[in-house]
């Protein structure tokens, strides 16, 4: 991908967010109007692949914006004091309304995060 399809890739994340806000919120909606209860609240740790303050505030943004999360935090991860190979610099702290276990809500966060860095990065997101 290069610097030219960037405002195409912007515009088809817009339009993927506006569909995932019309989506949780039908889906809030319906759990109020309805008796019982579908939801299965959670909360997950997620490593994110964010680079800057900038990436990883939008992310925190978007992931707030969508009805049915909340970001609680961030962690500035220090290299330092993990093991792994392939440290982030930041994880976020998630609290998700619909998630039926924390690596579903990993799951949902890591797609909404790739979609995202794949229209904020000029040159795209390297994978």
């Amino acid at each position: 991908m290069t610097w030219l399809t960037w405002p195409l890739r912007l515009a088809a994340f817009i339009l993927w967010f506006a569909r995932e806000i019309v989506i949780s919120n039908v889906a809030i909606l319906r759990d109020n109007l309805t008796a019982g209860q579908d939801s299965t609240p959670g909360i997950a740790r997620f490593r994110s692949r964010c680079r800057t303050d900038a990436e990883i505030t939008a992310l925190a943004s978007f992931v707030t914006l969508t009805p049915g999360t909340l970001t609680l935090g961030t962690i500035r991860v220090d290299a330092e004091q993990d093991d792994s190979d392939d440290a982030e610099p930041w994880a976020l702290i998630v609290h998700g309304m619909y998630a039926a276990d924390a690596d579903d809500l990993r799951a949902a966060l890591a797609d909404m995060e790739t979609r995202m860095l794949r229209a904020f990065r000029r040159k795209g997101l390297s994978t």
